[in-house]
């Protein structure tokens, strides 16, 4: 099977951020997207261009255009939640976000019609129902197909990183899980979902997706739910293994990191440098440590065994990246990876808030940041 990719300026940015619907009574969730995405819609009934339906009805996903900059991809973020607020206040419906909802059950929440989310419930069965879980996508354009394997293995030496700056589900079914993302160990309980293979030659993942075609496995490549793929109809890397934040500010400090490690890369592969790589089974391990410990994680970092506290490591390279920030003109939401690191991940906020307040108080919270456009 010939799997083209598609032409797109490098590192060109986008971004993908999916929010709950939060009764503004209760705090539970609203099986309401249909009535949302109706009332965005524009007056001729075309769907507004920057806000999305999802698998479940009590989710809309907002969606930023191409751009090249991670602050223009913000004020597209922004823009589209500016028209979700008359509408969603109209319904009594606050809009959040997190890794998963701290109370809400799996077994009350509605799939949205469409065909291939009735698939996927039909395949995965119980595992998919509870697929109560929310994400923010980053994609980053490549401007040459030979890049994308080598990098995408250079970011699964960084990604659990990434998912424990983005940690924002501690809790699941009201309870404390244990996890900082307990929506990383949900997630890749899906077949096509998880750590992504590490393929080195381009023809080796066109034959795998040949293979998982032809035996009915998926009926097309967006059904390959790795925590870093890439998306070949649109020329980039899109790296999907993060929590979604409570907020804006941390939804454009993680997407900053993430633009400036794939532009990092690709600069080293410029240069005729071959780039890190870790064994599959260091790769896992690191997910799950992520997944567990979160801003505590001790990760590894290379293929030696070497170890270090994900905090220190995020550190160096915030340093490291700071010149590449400069050229993509993400300086400042870059930065704000270092509030993450003073102040805590989401996942630390809302365990201290339940402590004082309860679960209640854990939606109180999301809606106020979500509100706010930073942590509080």
């Amino acid at each position: 099977m010939s799997l083209s990719f598609a032409t797109s300026p490098r590192s060109s940015v986008g971004i993908e951020w999916e929010l709950q619907l939060v009764d503004a009574d209760s705090g539970d969730l609203r099986q309401a997207a249909t009535s949302v995405l109706d009332g965005v819609a524009g007056p001729d009934g075309r769907p507004h261009p920057h806000v999305h339906p999802e698998l479940l009805l009590n989710t809309v996903e907002v969606v930023s255009g191409v751009n090249r900059t991670v602050g223009g991809a913000g004020a597209d973020l922004a823009r589209a939640i500016e028209d979700l607020r008359p509408v969603t206040e109209a319904l009594r419906i606050e809009l959040a976000s997190a890794g998963t909802h701290p109370f809400a059950s799996p077994a009350y929440q509605r799939v949205t019609d469409k065909e291939r989310y009735a698939t996927l419930i039909d395949r995965t069965r119980w595992w998919g129902r509870q697929m109560l879980l929310y994400g923010v996508h980053v994609h980053v354009g490549i401007e040459d197909r030979a890049k994308v394997l080598p990098i995408i293995g250079a970011l699964l030496t960084r990604f659990a990183h990434l998912q424990s700056l983005a940690a924002s589900s501690p809790f699941w079914g009201g309870e404390d899980t244990g996890y900082a993302s307990n929506r990383a160990m949900m997630f890749q309980q899906l077949p096509t979902a998880g750590v992504p293979y590490q393929f080195t030659r381009w023809g080796d993942l066109e034959a795998y997706v040949e293979d998982m075609t032809r035996t009915g496995v998926i009926d097309t490549f967006s059904e390959l739910r790795w925590d870093i793929r890439p998306a070949p109809a649109l020329g980039t890397i899109e790296v999907r293994v993060c929590d979604a934040a409570t907020n804006l500010q941390e939804v454009l400090a993680i997407s900053a990191l993430t633009h400036c490690l794939v532009e990092h890369y690709s600069e080293r592969l410029d240069a005729g440098e071959t780039l890190p790589t870790v064994p599959p089974w260091f790769v896992a391990e690191n997910k799950w440590r992520s997944a567990r410990y979160g801003m505590d994680a001790i990760l590894i970092l290379d293929d030696a065994g070497e170890e270090e506290l994900v905090t220190d490591t995020v550190t160096r390279m915030l340093d490291e990246l700071a010149p590449v920030a400069e050229r993509l003109g993400c300086v400042a939401e870059l930065g704000d990876v270092r509030r993450i690191l003073d102040d805590g991940a989401s996942y630390q906020r809302q365990l201290r808030v339940a402590e004082r307040g309860g679960l209640d108080g854990v939606v109180a919270s999301m809606v106020a940041e979500m509100r706010a456009g930073h942590p509080l």
